[in-house]
């Protein structure tokens, strides 16, 4: 692996994002179209060509460490990346019609807010110490902030910014707090330092586990894992949607990034004691996602808990990786919590991004009932409904049966039946609010005539190639999960 202390060509993406998202903060200011044509089409060039460079490093093997260890560069990081790029492109081309109906195109800052929130997550997906962490975490999380608050007119949205606001200062809290543990009890803040003390023994174990408590409370807060999941419904619920989405899909990409990174890499000495609070996490989750969906009538904060319920499901994935006498099983269990983590993201994408089609001026489609009848009304926008519900609930032949289908395979591997099988009780429970949505689409008569509401070609596009990968990755997923343990074997396993 290439070392070096100041390399600067190994940050080159982060670099032309910082750079680019000046040019166009200042080509907005000087746009006075309406529409902001000339940022959005900057935005999403500046995506594209970020795409090519991590894609074009990560072929020619780029990887290595710079800026003295605070950043790294792996197959790890260049495969969350350009995850994080094609999301966040997807989300923008998702949301633009809805935000402009909705007065949240006044100046550009929905698309440079968004840029820097994504700059935050590349920090995140390449921080190689515990204070370029919390840096990255820090200037994703402030962006956000504003972006929920972008309404400012609305009432709701503003109270919804103030909740994660406040909740997201408390879970910042106990991370620092958990990284001055670490450090305390370590002398080192560099992850790869912090790993070879706990492994010699010379760490002082107390202020250690301590630590340890701390950063797997803040890191359950930011996947939004049960009980730190107070946030996460009332702020899907309260932001307007092409928000929602913004921070329900590339944001999680990040926040499991750190988690492998603090967990896998620098406190892997210390499974035995966050195995079992993971264990915790993962089946109240999932008992609190799937029980508490069931009764809800809002088809957004459905999704939120539908979201703590799969956070479950990721944390089974990372607290099967540690298996005594069985150093294969930390590949296939990472790789298989990587690959539901991408495949869950690729469908929260089109599954708030369908909610965005069917709203328009006036309209929010928020309710399970506005979706009555609407296989007569567009048969189209049905059947990716009907892809997305599948998927989520975990069945054939869509991305998420083949998703819980790994995680269950490594939990099993690890030993920890009973957690298999209440992880697949509560997918059954799961199933009914899921199947519930594709009967009202169906077979429930409309209440009134919904008017069709306008969408552009680009956003039809990419939701037909959204719902055509959920079911396309279910039928031969072996290619992505094979990149996924091959992206944790080379970039954090020895």
């Amino acid at each position: 692996m290439m070392q070096s202390h100041i390399d600067f060509a190994l940050a080159l993406p982060e670099i032309l994002l910082l750079v680019m998202g000046l040019a166009i903060l200042i080509a907005d200011v000087m746009s006075s179209h309406p529409e902001r044509k000339t940022t959005f089409v900057l935005t999403l060039l500046t995506l594209g060509v970020l795409t090519v460079v991590s894609a074009i490093q990560w072929s020619d093997g780029v990887q290595g460490k710079t800026f003295h260890g605070l950043y790294v560069t792996d197959s790890l990081s260049h495969l969350l990346k350009i995850a994080s790029y094609l999301s966040v492109a997807a989300t923008l081309i998702y949301g633009r019609v809805y935000a402009q109906a909705r007065d949240m195109m006044r100046g550009g800052e929905l698309y440079v807010l968004t840029l820097f929130a994504l700059l935050g997550q590349m920090v995140m997906v390449s921080s190689g110490n515990l204070l370029s962490i919390y840096l990255g975490l820090e200037l994703m999380s402030l962006a956000l902030y504003a972006l929920i608050a972008l309404r400012r007119d609305d009432a709701v949205a503003t109270e919804a910014a103030m909740k994660y606001f406040v909740l997201g200062a408390l879970a910042s809290g106990f991370l620092l707090y958990g990284m001055s543990m670490v450090y305390g009890a370590t002398g080192h803040l560099d992850l790869t330092e912090v790993a070879a003390t706990i492994q010699a023994g010379q760490a002082q174990q107390m202020a250690l586990v301590f630590g340890v408590v701390f950063l797997v409370a803040g890191l359950a807060f930011k996947l939004g894992a049960a009980p730190f999941h107070m946030w996460v419904p009332d702020v899907y619920h309260g932001s307007p949607t092409a928000v929602t989405l913004i921070l329900g899909a590339a944001p999680k990409l990040a926040a499991f990034a750190i988690t492998l990174r603090l967990l896998v890499d620098g406190l892997h000495g210390l499974a035995a004691d966050w195995q079992p609070m993971l264990m915790i996490l993962a089946v109240l989750s999932l008992a609190v996602g799937n029980l508490t969906a069931i009764v809800q009538s809002n088809f957004k904060r459905m999704l939120a808990y539908s979201t703590i319920s799969h956070t479950g499901f990721i944390l089974l994935g990372l607290l099967s990786g540690v298996v005594e006498g069985k150093p294969e099983a930390a590949a296939t269990a990472y790789g298989a919590s990587l690959f539901y983590m991408l495949t869950y993201v690729l469908t929260t994408l089109a599954s708030f991004g369908i909610i965005l089609l069917l709203s328009r001026q006036g309209f929010e489609c928020e309710q399970i009932d506005d979706l009555k009848g609407l296989n007569r009304r567009s048969p189209w926008r049905a059947a990716i409904i009907l892809v997305l519900m599948f998927s989520l609930a975990g069945l054939p032949p869509m991305v998420g049966f083949a998703a819980k289908l790994v995680v269950l395979q490594a939990v099993i591997d690890a030993g920890h039946i009973g957690l298999a099988v209440v992880a697949v009780l509560f997918s059954l429970i799961g199933a009914f609010y899921y199947l519930r949505v594709v009967k009202v689409v169906y077979f429930d008569e409309p209440v009134a005539e919904v008017a069709a509401s306008s969408a552009s070609a680009g956003h039809r596009g990419v939701m037909s190639l959204n719902g055509l990968l959920i079911l396309v990755l279910g039928i031969v997923p072996g290619g992505l999960l094979a990149l996924c343990v091959q992206a944790i074997q080379t970039s954090l396993l020895p």
